[in-house]
């Protein structure tokens, strides 16, 4: 999603229903965060648990570097 300052900005969040979980987001339900933005999703991965993906989700939230290389990619991905 880009701001006003058109910088990225993303948000990492477990869920065990995707579909659902974005429509939330999106329709203003979800996550204070979240409000007033649309979402596209750019990067998923499935765990076989809660307590991995919660795990997972710990890491790649304060894992500032990781989230800029998934973001790059992904706009380069769309570029082409």
């Amino acid at each position: 999603i880009n701001n006003q300052n058109n910088k990225i900005i993303s948000y990492v969040g477990w869920t065990n229903n995707l579909k659902q979980r974005i429509l939330k987001h999106n329709s203003g339900t979800g996550a204070k965060f979240t409000r007033g933005r649309k979402w596209k999703i750019i990067y998923k991965r499935k765990y076989y648990n809660k307590s991995l993906a919660m795990k997972a989700e710990f890491q790649l939230k304060k894992n500032y570097r990781l989230r800029k290389l998934i973001k790059e990619k992904y706009i380069n991905d769309t570029k082409s």
